[in-house]
Formats: structure tokens, C-alpha cells, sequence
């Protein structure tokens, strides 16, 4: 059903961007087809040690953006239509068909007021800010730091009007739980300065995840409480990035679900930490290596602690299209659970050496 309804909107997307756009609406079809081959090693159960991964620099996706201004109200209706695809297979990423954005707002002098299942502001603060690999490749900063998922369903955000020095936003994601109006809902704020060199960024959240004890399974709190300050200068060819952030409750470290160390271990992440980011990248030509440390400090009973340093690099062939190379090893203590993963997938080792390639379109 799910490859029959991809099947069925794909010749609309094309019909959309091939027509003239009516009454100055705007319509585009974009995408990223991102494959590549992973070595994986220091894997604690058995796994693939070498394997074709879809999505390493970026989440392969196709997606559907618009925007129509309304009159001379100054103020445009935009949207968005995004689904990930995990192109070694042809499957559809986390079984959603439009799993990766699906918004509808408006967006004006005033700033933007968009509502769907979107990207929380905490994410895009570490991600677009702090990270030298930008949440992709075996280097993201995902694997140690930030809040354990990228969207939220059911969101309302609002942002201040871009171009400017200062930034603000706010989100806040509806539970829709039947047992009650506060379970799994989410909110967070972010506050931001950028000029020429200096780009900084505070964002704040908070997430409610209780889950109900069933059958054998004991209840568990997921809760997430996450504070980062993410920082840049920019001198040119080179930049450099740190990061700070405080994290408390059992979700508010990345973590597998899976468990990939042990059926006899807990696969939870730390309780309370702090994390360190410093970073750096540099463009030569085509070239672009970026590097980075970052220290997870666990300040809860079992002192988890975990360290993350990586190196990689792309090569852009075109402006849409590019190689790249990474590599990534966390050293772990005291069995603490984390895996280096990519932007599209988790991992299961604490190394991991991956090659790929990006076309954009």
C-alpha cells in the first residue's frame, strides 16, 4: 500500500514542477539520493560488518514544497511535503510515507506559523549551529549528544522573520494521548545572534514519554529535558564550532532501542549529563574535512561516560553533487551504550568507516 501511494503522488509532484505555477504560486520538487558502503567494527552482538547504507551525509528523501502569496498582505501560504527513502532497498524511511516533514502555514513580515510533523528546534540548533558534519556522515554529533528524535509530531512553530541579526522561535507538539492531555506532549524555545563571523544559538526543551507497564514490561519514563548553547566563527575557509549542553531524563540521550550490546543489558542512556562539542572545518577548492571531539560527561549513579572523535571529508564534483568519507570512534565506559551512526541510521559499533555519494536535484 505504501509503494502504491508513492507510485501514485510521484507523476503529481512531476506534473507540479513541470506546469507554469498559477496566480504567482510557487511550486518545487526537490530531493537527495545518498547511498554508500559502511564498515562497522566493535559491534558487542553479531552485525554486518560491511554493508550499503542509504542516507550516510544525508537522509535520502523526495520531497514537495509550495508557497503562494496571498494579495498585498505581504504574508504567503507555504508547506511542505517530505518523505525519506531508504534507497538500498527502495523502502520507505521509518514506515511513514511522509515521514520527514508535513507542514502547512503561513509565512509573512511577522515571522512564520507553520503546523505538522516537524523538526525540533533543539535538533536544528545542534545540527545546523554546533556540528561540523552537520548531522550526517559517522561523524554527527547525534551520537552522543541531543535529544533522541529529530521531529515532532503534531507541532506548532513559530519563528521570527528571517534576514535578521536576532532569531526566536517556539514549538510545541500536541500529546493527543487518550489517557491524558500533558503525555507526550513536547515544547522548547530558542533564542539566536548572527552576524558576519559570530553565530550563536540557546534552544531549551522538554519532552513528556511515559510508557505503560505491559504484560512483563516494566514502566518506564522516557521524559527529556535538554539545554544546548551552539556556537560558530567563521573565517572564511575555515570554521570553528563548540557546543554545551545539559541533559536530564532517561530520554534525553541518544540511545538504541535495539539494544545492540546485550539482551542482558539496560539499553538507557545516561540519567543526567553534560555534553562538549569543539569542532572545526575547512574548504580548499572542492574539498571540505571537518573534525571533531566531543566528551558526554554522565553525572548519574553508573558514570557512563563516553567520548567521540571524528574526521571526514566531501568533494564536490558538481554543485549538486559530491563524495564523501568519514570516520568515527566512541570509546565507551563502564558499558555505556552508544553506537556510531549516520544521519539515517544508528549503528551498532563504536567505529565505523563509511564512502558514499550525494546528488541533490
Amino acid at each position: 500500500m505504501k509503494a502504491l501511494v508513492i507510485l501514485l503522488i510521484l507523476p503529481l509532484l512531476a506534473a507540479a514542477q513541470s506546469r507554469e505555477p498559477p496566480l504567482g504560486q510557487g511550486v518545487e520538487v526537490y530531493g537527495v539520493v545518498d547511498a554508500g558502503v559502511v564498515l562497522e567494527r566493535g559491534c558487542k552482538n553479531d552485525c554486518a560488518r560491511s554493508r550499503l547504507s542509504p542516507g550516510i551525509a544525508e537522509g535520502s528523501r523526495i520531497g514537495i514544497s509550495g508557497r503562494e502569496p496571498l494579495g498585498n498582505t505581504g504574508t504567503s501560504a507555504v508547506f511542505t511535503l517530505e518523505g525519506g527513502v531508504e534507497n538500498d532497498t527502495g523502502r520507505s524511511e521509518d514506515g511513514r510515507v511522509l515521514g520527514r516533514q508535513a507542514w502547512v502555514g503561513l509565512d509573512g513580515k511577522w515571522g512564520a506559523l507553520t503546523l505538522g510533523r516537524q523538526y525540533n528546534l533543539q535538533y536544528e540548533a545542534l545540527a545546523d549551529v554546533a556540528d561540523p558534519f552537520h548531522g550526517g556522515l559517522a561523524g554527527t554529533a547525534t551520537n552522543l549528544m541531543g535529544y533522541t528524535t529529530k521531529r515532532y509530531d503534531n507541532a506548532v512553530k513559530y519563528r521570527t522573520p528571517a534576514g535578521r541579526n536576532w532569531s526566536a522561535g517556539a514549538i510545541y507538539s500536541f500529546g493527543e494521548s487518550a489517557f491524558s492531555t500533558a503525555r507526550n506532549r513536547a515544547y522548547g524555545a530558542t533564542l539566536g545572534f548572527k552576524d558576519g563571523i559570530f553565530n550563536i544559538r540557546i534552544a531549551h526543551q522538554r519532552k513528556r514519554n511515559p510508557i505503560e507497564a505491559v504484560g512483563t514490561t516494566q514502566p518506564i519514563d522516557l521524559s527529556a529535558r535538554n539545554t544546548l548553547v551552539a556556537a560558530n566563527l567563521n573565517f572564511g575557509p575555515t570554521t570553528l564550532y563548540a557546543a554545551y549542553g545539559i541533559n536530564r531524563g532517561f530520554g534525553s540521550s541518544p540511545w538504541n532501542p535495539a539494544n545492540p550490546y546485550s539482551a542482558l543489558l539496560l539499553p538507557s542512556p545516561s540519567l543526567y549529563s553534560h555534553d562538549m562539542l569543539a569542532g572545526l572545518s575547512y574548504t580548499s577548492g572542492r574539498a571540505t574535512y571537518m573534525l571533531s571531539f566531543i566528551r558526554k560527561d554522565d553525572r548519574s549513579p553508573p558514570n557512563q561516560d563516553a567520548d567521540q572523535a571524528a574526521l571526514g571529508m566531501t568533494y564536490a564534483l558538481s554543485k549538486r553533487t559530491a563524495l564523501h568519507a568519514s570516520f568515527s570512534h566512541i570509546r565507551n565506559r563502564n558499558q555505556a551504550p552508544y553506537t556510531v551512526g549516520t544521519a539515517s541510521e544508528p549503528g551498532k559499533g563504536n567505529r565505523a568507516l563509511t564512502f558514499g555519494l550525494r546528488h541533490a536535484f
